[in-house]
């Protein structure tokens, strides 16, 4: 399926995982929380899809390595609109429910710094994803 969205839109993210059922369980839960519905399913991957962008996250047979570290080189994080305030701290609740653990704990929910209102997660294979509230 071809999506048609505006130039210079995101029209996918693809993640590789060390574990497929654990990223299902984990990016699966997040993701549907925040709007995306599944969208393809295959042996060595699965997809959601929110509107006219949608987010891969496959164990593929060439991954070279079994570990991601998000503070090497490449993407540090995923930020995510998450809705206003009580969402994001309802999300931020639920989230070690569904293997995600809270960074920077001690600053939360001002990590970001004072104008920003997020949670910082983490995955249990070290995917960063920041979830931000609306002003």
């Amino acid at each position: 399926m071809t999506s048609a969205g505006p130039t210079g839109a995101i029209h996918h993210l693809e993640v590789w995982v060390p574990d497929l059922g654990r990223a299902d369980a984990e990016w699966g839960w997040l993701l549907t929380e925040l709007g995306y519905r599944p969208f393809q399913h295959w042996p060595h991957g699965r997809s959601w899809r929110l509107a006219d962008t949608y987010i891969v996250v496959e164990q593929s047979p060439d991954m070279t390595g079994a570990a991601h570290e998000r503070t090497r080189p490449g993407l540090n994080h995923l930020a995510f609109h998450a809705g206003d305030r009580a969402r994001v701290d309802a999300l931020t609740a639920a989230a070690a429910d569904h293997g995600w653990a809270l960074l920077f704990a001690d600053r939360h929910p001002y990590a970001g710094g004072p104008q920003t209102y997020a949670a910082y997660l983490a995955s249990s294979d070290g995917f960063e994803v920041e979830l931000v509230a609306h002003p």
